[in-house]
């Protein structure tokens, strides 16, 4: 008798490892030899590795609500809020064609992130 278990694995790996192998086929074994469950363990990794990369990531955490777009600039369109502007504030016609309110339309025309009014309290 041998008094360590993994001695015996190597005796039976160094000289019997034909044997021990039909031995484990014809039994229906895992052989418990070193080598052996050293590579089915790579087998193990191997395939959840691939298991890993063929299956497909979330997207959802990446995933985010666009914020709504402003209806792109037409002449129609700025007419449209123009007169609206004009009879809300109950402002007179010219209003729209005064030379301080034309290069206000300018400044905020070159704005890339819209523009920012004053408030009342700022305008004071």
């Amino acid at each position: 008798l041998v008094a360590d278990v993994s001695t015996h694995r190597r005796h039976y790996a160094k000289f019997h490892k034909p044997a021990y192998h039909d031995w484990c086929k014809k039994n229906n074994f895992e052989s418990k030899l070193e080598e052996d469950v050293k590579q089915r363990k790579e087998r193990e990794r191997a395939a959840e590795l691939k298991q890993q990369i063929l299956q497909q990531k979330t997207l959802d955490p990446h995933l985010r609500e666009k914020p709504a777009r402003p209806a792109p600039y037409t002449d129609e369109l700025f007419l449209d809020a123009a007169i609206e502007w004009l009879i809300s504030t109950d402002q007179p016609i010219d209003a729209l064609v005064h030379p301080k309110f034309r290069a206000m339309i300018d400044i905020a025309a070159r704005a890339t992130e819209g523009v920012t009014l004053p408030t009342r309290a700022q305008t004071r």
